[in-house]
């Protein structure tokens, strides 16, 4: 038994939008335990949608669409879906009623073009949109399951949750529990082997996820029940992380910078940044999310007058080691631990590229540092993705080392 997401749009098939509503409905669907084993857009063309979906409806017990029910010529989904099933569309009044109180209520003009989002076709169920003005729609083609959400991404997920995950989940005979591990400092392949054998001796599958610079790896795992299948995803996970070690830096949704934070935030800490290479790209991945409460500044100090006058690096240092060396960067994380007056700082130099190199220092050598009240580290790395990968790969090293000072770990 499986699902199937179809995403409706000549604006994804001429890639000028990125799907992501298309990846967090296969989580979604994922997390309820259902395998989505098919994903496919298609341009707003009524024999493109219709094909899709009869196609999709014969082989899955679930659809998922998105798109295609505004208020434009080019929004024909549930004409098109009238057409597949054979019967006429029909106006329904209350929705009809809620569009034109929304746009009472803004104080926008209500047309005929409006209006055309109130019909659907005769033998569908209409969804409640509580997040907007284009309500949704379910029918049955055959034996399966078609659900029809709008592409707004804010109004399809909380609509998805009210509407669809319940009956997904209700599908499922066996169940399905996913574990997802997120880790750092090693590539996908060795990864991959180091996890070898876990799969046949514990009646799971091992996924993974390369999302630059990190490696999320997911243990499914299914059984006749919930519990028995939660049970096994853990213990096979457990496992994982007994293989993986140190690389594991969180479970789920959090990220790199929340562990730091955490940890800062656990001891309550200040931290600072200097940065050179990156050019501010930690300072911007640290305050993604809120980070008011252990987060200070930082100073992008890209000339070496920056790095002598504001943070303190000795002249005689850059003129005999450079900018990119082990010596600056612990001369810029301590200046800058001073300079804000912070527990904690962390600091960046480097060739980010693509020129600058030479045989010594090559293209991609980043030299990093951290301060704490116990002294400094530093370490550097050569990375050979390019300038944009190479700063944020550097910015991700640069926060594991401070994670894993404040955990008593080994540098990587």
């Amino acid at each position: 038994m499986t699902a199937a997401v179809l995403s409706i749009g000549t604006e994804l098939t001429r890639g000028e939008i990125e799907n992501t509503n298309c990846t967090w409905l296969c989580e979604q669907i994922t997390a309820c335990g259902m395998q989505v084993t098919e994903c496919l857009s298609v341009a707003d063309e009524m024999s493109k949608i219709r094909t899709a979906l009869r196609r999709l409806a014969a082989e899955h017990r679930v659809i998922v669409c998105t798109g295609g029910l505004g208020p434009t010529t080019d929004d024909m989904t549930s004409e098109a879906v009238a057409l597949e099933l054979g019967e006429p569309l029909r106006r329904d009044e209350a929705s009809l009623e809620s569009l034109q109180a929304r746009y009472a209520a803004a104080n926008v003009h209500f047309s005929d073009s409006n209006a055309k989002q109130a019909d659907f076709p005769h033998s569908a169920t209409v969804l409640e949109n509580a997040w907007g003005t284009a309500p949704g729609f379910s029918v049955d083609i055959d034996n399966c399951r078609a659900y029809f959400l709008p592409g707004v991404p804010r109004e399809m997920k909380p609509m998805f949750q009210k509407h669809i995950a319940s009956f997904v989940s209700a599908q499922v005979a066996a169940r399905t529990a996913q574990i997802r591990l997120r880790s750092f400092g090693a590539p996908e392949s060795a990864v991959n082997d180091r996890l070898r054998g876990i799969e046949a001796e514990h009646d799971v599958v091992i996924g993974y996820r390369a999302h630059f610079p990190e490696i999320e790896v997911k243990v499914m795992a299914t059984r006749a029940d919930a519990d028995s299948a939660q049970t096994a995803a853990r213990g096979a996970a457990l496992v994982v992380k007994e293989r993986l070690g140190d690389l594991v830096y969180a479970e789920g949704d959090r990220d790199l910078p929340d562990v730091v934070g955490d940890l800062l935030r656990a001891r309550g800490w200040w931290l600072s940044l200097a940065e050179s290479c990156t050019g501010g790209l930690a300072s911007q991945l640290i305050t993604r999310t809120p980070a008011s409460d252990y987060y200070k500044g930082s100073v992008v100090c890209y000339s070496n007058d920056v790095k002598e006058h504001l943070l303190g690096v000795p002249k005689a240092v850059l003129e005999e080691h450079g900018a990119v060396s082990e010596a600056t960067v612990q001369h810029l994380a301590e200046g800058a631990r001073k300079t804000f007056d912070s527990e904690v700082a962390i600091s960046f130099s480097g060739i980010a590229g693509p020129s600058g190199g030479t045989d010594e220092k090559p293209v991609g050598l980043i030299h990093y540092a951290v301060a704490t009240p116990k002294g400094v580290v530093t370490a550097h790395r050569v990375f050979r993705w390019g300038r944009t990968r190479n700063q944020l790969a550097a910015a991700w090293a640069g926060l594991d080392l401070l994670r894993r000072q404040l955990l008593d770990l080994p540098p990587h």
